[in-house]
């Protein structure tokens, strides 16, 4: 790691859902730049190049309390405390709201939300009697701007940045910081996710909106967006950044829109994302 006075001392780095995507390739950079990396995700055998680069890996399930305890011991055990913890795990489950399963939607808040905040609980107590840390959690753009057919995503990711400004307040004064990343298009396998209704009807009042959704997102993430490797710069920047900003927009695009739904407002926002929608 550079010795670079300005650059903050991360400590012992947990990263969950490593599997693909950001998670994987923010590991891959931090263990490149002589962090400590404890890589995560729900199949341990999906770490092994991860593993071979010389992070330590686990099996961690965000929503099974004995998995997240049990690799917060293990670090707790060696090292005292986990010295920074990015919850990158997520997925996004899309559907207009009257036709996903509650269930489903359920399942959504537990990965995105309660799971998010579960180990952020597991890990402060160490954090804050060694007087640091540090939470970075994963938002979106989706966490500032809504668009039809993402509603329950979109109410996780504006969960997770209400959050998020609670615990920054609350852990400050512990020497905690709390940062968030929001994403805009990343080529991952998000968007073989983010794009795909569950239970989509052919009778469903909503059919030409589900077909123009998996149409947009197709075109958002496949032809300008950023690629993984490019977007995990930023989950570096918010480790190794000794004054880390609160909130890191990670591609022009997601700039570009958050900005725009802060002064069209909701009237105009509204119009010009419905026809871009074309379904009504």
């Amino acid at each position: 790691m550079t010795s670079d006075s300005t650059v903050h001392r991360a400590g012992p780095i947990l990263i969950t859902g490593c599997s693909t995507g950001m998670g994987r390739e923010a590991a891959f950079a931090l263990l490149k730049r002589g962090h400590t990396v404890h890589a995560t995700a729900r199949r341990v055998e999906s770490l092994d190049a991860l593993r071979d680069a010389g992070a330590q890996v686990h099996a961690l399930d965000v929503t099974d309390e004995e998995s997240m305890r049990a690799v917060v011991d293990h670090i707790e055990s060696r090292h005292g405390a986990v010295g920074t913890l990015i919850n990158n795990a997520g997925y996004s489950q899309p559907g207009p709201i009257e036709n996903v399963d509650p269930e489903q939607a359920r399942t959504q808040f537990d990965t995105n939300v309660f799971g998010l905040v579960r180990l952020t609980q597991l890990v402060l107590p160490a954090m804050r009697e060694a007087g640091h840390g540090r939470v970075i959690n994963l938002s979106s753009m989706g966490g500032r701007l809504v668009l039809p057919n993402n509603g329950w995503y979109h109410a996780t990711k504006y969960a997770v940045e209400a959050l998020s400004d609670a615990m920054r307040m609350e852990l400050r004064p512990f020497g905690i910081r709390v940062v968030l990343i929001e994403p805009g298009p990343i080529k991952t396998d998000f968007d073989v996710t983010a794009g795909k209704n569950a239970g989509a009807d052919a009778d469903s009042p909503y059919t030409a909106l589900e077909a123009n959704h998996a149409q947009l997102f197709a075109n958002a993430y496949g032809g300008p967006a950023a690629s993984a490797r490019r977007g995990a710069r930023t989950y570096v920047k918010a480790v190794e950044a000794r004054w880390p900003a609160h909130r890191y927009l990670n591609t022009v695009s997601g700039r570009v829109m958050v900005y725009l739904r802060h002064f069209l407002g909701s009237r105009v926002w509204d119009a010009t994302v419905t026809r871009s929608y074309r379904w009504r």
